[in-house]
């Protein structure tokens, strides 16, 4: 493969990593996040991408404000659905890759296991259709692009960005001494960015294409995962369950919906770490940037 990559939301907790990644293997990587190229506008990406004639795009931009995108769908859909359409279109042109990230929101979550890629999507809200729309969009237009679905993805980068993550919020939370209730009826499989970005230049790398799972490898509930965050930084707030019907939200959100990285192995795709390992490499990269 050639090393010209372009990476789009370069400056989000995944994007960072892909960009770090990208550079130590010896990459001519060029990053762009929504101020400098807005996805959803066309001609600009194809003005963009024409000079650099990059023989990979990596997308890690997205809508993910799943509560919001109830009341203003069409602004999810024009990030996670149009805009890929509009990369996919712009992939095609240029004869080049295209790495899109997707999401375990794309299952209603009423499985009870965790879900494998021939399992068949049922999205419950306007994030989720919005993001299933771009799976479909990156199919229709490309043969073969790469397509990988994840989980509650946290990473260092999280500390620069304005919404952080799951982890940021516990660790702020557990310094304001009240009382933490995070829902123990949801299963996710929370996945540590700087994993994900080296398998998914290892699966560049490789001729593997179509949909892979790239979740965290675990599946936890959100409660225990709080309290594995707290473990991993020697703090102890008083943490208490609750569940989907005391904690309502205004989207609709998949109960279990851990992703089951079973392509990963017939690929020869090293596995992910274990969620305690990515704690403790997460809270040992967070001294660094505090």
């Amino acid at each position: 493969m050639s090393k010209n990559v372009v990476v789009f939301g370069a400056a989000g907790q995944l994007g960072v990593e892909l960009v770090r990644v990208l550079n130590e293997r010896g990459y001519a990587v060029h990053p762009f996040n929504r101020a400098s190229v807005d996805i959803t506008n066309l001609p600009l990406l194809e003005q963009t991408l024409a000079p650099l004639d990059p023989k990979a795009v990596i997308n890690a931009a997205a809508y993910n404000q799943v509560d919001v995108a109830e009341q203003e769908p069409q602004a999810a859909y024009n990030a996670n659905g149009l805009g890929v359409r509009n990369l996919a279109v712009a992939c095609r042109q240029l004869d080049a890759l295209l790495v899109h990230f997707s999401t375990d929101y794309v299952f209603d979550g009423q499985l009870g296991r965790p879900y494998v890629e021939e399992d068949r999507p049922r999205p419950l809200g306007a994030y989720a259709v919005s993001k299933l729309a771009g799976e479909l969009y990156a199919q229709a237009y490309l043969e073969n692009p790469l397509i990988l679905r994840t989980s509650g993805v946290f990473g260092p980068g999280g500390l620069r960005t304005a919404r952080g993550n799951f982890v940021e919020l516990m660790l702020r939370l557990a310094q304001s001494g009240q009382p933490i209730r995070v829902v123990e009826d949801h299963v996710a499989s929370p996945t540590y960015a700087p994993a994900l970005a080296e398998r998914t230049v290892d699966l560049m790398e490789t001729a593997h294409r179509g949909v892979f799972h790239a979740g965290g490898g675990e599946p936890i509930s959100w409660f225990d995962f709080a309290r594995k965050i707290f473990n991993a930084a020697g703090v102890t707030p008083e943490l208490r369950p609750t569940n989907e019907r005391e904690y309502r939200t205004a989207a609709r959100r998949p109960k279990f919906s851990a992703l089951e990285n079973a392509r990963f192995v017939t690929c020869g795709i090293k596995a992910m770490p274990t969620l305690d390992e990515a704690l403790a490499s997460y809270m040992v990269e967070r001294t660094r940037v505090v």
